[in-house]
Parts: structure tokens; sequence; C-alpha cells
């Protein structure tokens, strides 16, 4: 079993090499990643550099595109949504403290859209809100940017070679 296993991650590796199969799977992975479903793009991202750090400014840029797309997804998600439940029922503007936090901060609110766990949520609830969509979407792309700059680069200069073989 650890034999098959051990050439399924071999292979995988592999593809994930090949730059026209490593910058597809970085941009459907980070932008899955990016939606509500439970995917971390980090691992991604981090092979493909490791393989070809030639690569590493335009698999950055990728990664950034797919996984803002995925939360502009994820605000059209909150609005459609909020449209949904408006058509039903009328009702009050949440008062919840997320969301007055939320208000108060307005499309900035979006840089942390990066977080784990609550970054995904968060770009469908400015979407919920209403916020501008234009400033949210650039918001999410700097903070996603910063993200992935920073992870990448730590984990380039923290990993060391051993534990990849």
């Amino acid at each position: 079993m650890e034999v098959w296993l051990g050439q399924l991650v071999h292979n995988l590796l592999a593809a994930l090499a090949l730059p026209q199969i490593g910058l597809v799977a970085v941009f459907v992975i980070a932008f899955i990643s990016a939606t509500l479903l439970p995917l971390g793009s980090e691992p991604a991202v981090y092979l493909v550099v490791k393989a070809d750090p030639s690569m590493f400014w335009v698999v950055i840029l990728v990664a950034t595109v797919g996984n803002t797309l995925g939360g502009v997804v994820s605000w059209w998600m909150g609005y459609g949504v909020e449209k949904a439940v408006e058509a039903v029922q009328h009702h009050e503007p949440s008062h919840s403290r997320a969301a007055q936090w939320l208000q108060r901060f307005g499309p900035k609110a979006c840089l942390l859209s990066w977080l784990p766990i609550v970054g995904d949520p968060l770009c469908a609830v400015a979407g919920w809100l209403k916020m501008p969509f234009w400033p949210c979407v650039g918001y999410m792309a700097v903070g996603k940017f910063l993200r992935f700059l920073f992870y990448t680069a730590a984990l380039l200069w923290l990993v060391p070679e051993s534990w990849l073989q």
C-alpha cells in the first residue's frame, strides 16, 4: 500500500511540475479553495514553485487570479441569497456584530478574505450586504496576492529539501 501511495504522490508531483498542467492545477485549486468548499491552495502553489522556481511570479499571479475569482463567486452567492431571501420575506438588515463590523470597514474588510475559515464567508457576507462590487474585488485581490506571496516565500525558505524526498 505504501509503495502504491508513494508512486501516486510522485506521479502527482511530476504532473504538477509540468508548466502547462501545473498552472492550470494551481488556478483550479485556488479558485475552488476561495469558494465555500474546504480546500487549501497553498500546497499546490508551493509544489509548482518548488518544481520550477523561475515560475514564482507567474504561479503567484495565477493563484491570485484564481483565488480572487473564487472570492467573486462567493460575493455573488451572498448577493444572490440576499436577493432570494428579500423576495420571499421583507427583513430588516442584520444587526449582528459581524455585519456591523463589515459595514463599518466596508470593502476594505475584503483585505481579510485570505484568512482561513472566515475569509470565504466574509466575501459572501460582503455580497449579502451589497457592498460595492469592484472595490471588494480589488481588496480581495490585494489580500490574496499578499497571502500567496508571503506563504510561498516562507515555505521556500523554511521547508528543508529533505522533507520533499
